[in-house]
């Protein structure tokens, strides 16, 4: 009697077991790279292969039954789904009426925009712009600086290249001044007394620094004017059309900050949104748009890099689930094991 007592009690010890005769509902909803519908008509990725993982070390019995966020969601709320195995976040809200795993995979929200390469157009308006005519101007009065101190140095000993009326002095010295800073060098005119060399070989050297400085205000220029046109982060979603998920996290991020959002049943069709100019971008979970846009429309749509409300990924569980505990362990077990690391990298790259 005692020997059995003490059997009972080291078998409690060492944890319940959750292996029965009950077929798990597991609901999954097509969500690559989370979880993805292969030819076959099976399913793969991230979420699908660490389900058939922690599902095989607790000896558990399963069938998937596919639906999609909203059916998740009260799947698990009605008891109809024991399990919730797709791209769902953690969130105080749903908290309240399920259970959920530890985390497997966090990241944050994206934004995909339409890519809007350099036009003839566009670089006009930089040309045009009032910072590359303020950067312009500067070197045209740094010339005519310099042109009106070689002439006023060379007037009366060099006569022949500087001389003349004042006006046509100080062009003769202004043209100077651009040749050597740009050192074409012409050789039609030059400096020939000490002073007017002294301020040569300082132009000279004055005037690489010159150049530089130039080359980096024009090229700030370009890339203003070009990222101007161009969304940066969601603070500059305000006002405008966005696409998104109904139900998703990043649906209510979006009513959050009271931003515009028109919803769409997928991400896919979000994007597809963006491609055809019905909404000027769309916000989702970035990983989820990265693999998408991999596949499709990578030459089209970009993901920006910013990532923002971060989203934890868990697997979800019917409140109360005794399982809980048990995939837990289970699940912080394997995320810690090369083979973890490698499915990542085969579904996200990185």
């Amino acid at each position: 009697m005692l020997i059995a007592m003490a059997w009972l009690l080291l078998g409690t010890y060492c944890g319940p077991s959750v292996a029965d005769e009950t077929t798990l509902k597991v609901g999954v909803r097509e969500v690559p790279p989370f979880v993805i519908r292969t030819v076959e008509g099976d399913y793969d990725g991230i979420t699908i292969r660490l389900w058939r993982e922690l599902a095989s070390e607790l000896d558990l019995k399963y069938e998937f039954v596919e639906t999609d966020l909203k059916g998740l969601l009260d799947g698990l709320r009605d008891g109809t789904l024991d399990v919730a195995a797709a791209a769902l976040t953690v969130t105080p809200q749903r908290e309240k009426y399920m259970d959920f795993s530890h985390p497997f995979y966090s990241a944050g929200l994206g934004i995909a925009v339409v890519q809007r390469p350099a036009t003839i157009w566009s670089a006009a308006r930089a040309i045009f712009s009032w910072r590359f005519i303020q950067a312009l101007g500067a070197l045209m009065l740094v010339l005519f600086v310099v042109g009106l101190i070689i002439w006023i140095i060379e007037r009366r000993a060099n006569s022949s290249q500087f001389g003349g009326r004042a006006h046509e002095g100080i062009g003769s010295g202004f043209w100077w001044s651009a040749v050597t800073m740009t050192t074409v060098g012409y050789g039609d005119k030059a400096p020939v007394t000490a002073w007017g060399r002294a301020v040569a070989i300082v132009w000279m050297f004055v005037s690489v620094i010159t150049v530089s400085g130039f080359t980096a205000a024009i090229a700030s220029t370009f890339t203003v004017q070009q990222l101007e046109s161009r969304i940066q982060g969601p603070n500059d979603l305000v006002g405008l059309a966005v696409a998104t998920v109904e139900k998703s996290t990043s649906a209510e991020y979006l009513v959050a900050q009271r931003i515009q959002a028109r919803y769409y049943a997928t991400p896919l069709d979000a994007i597809r949104a963006v491609k055809d100019q019905q909404v000027e971008a769309a916000v989702y979970d970035a990983p989820i748009m990265r693999y998408l846009l991999a596949r499709e429309y990578h030459e089209r749509i970009e993901v920006l890099p910013q990532e923002f409300a971060r989203q934890d990924y868990a697997i979800g569980l019917a409140a109360g689930s005794p399982l809980r505990e048990a995939i837990n362990q289970t699940l912080l077990r394997h995320i810690n094991r090369p083979v973890w690391e490698e499915t990542l990298f085969h579904f996200l790259g990185t």
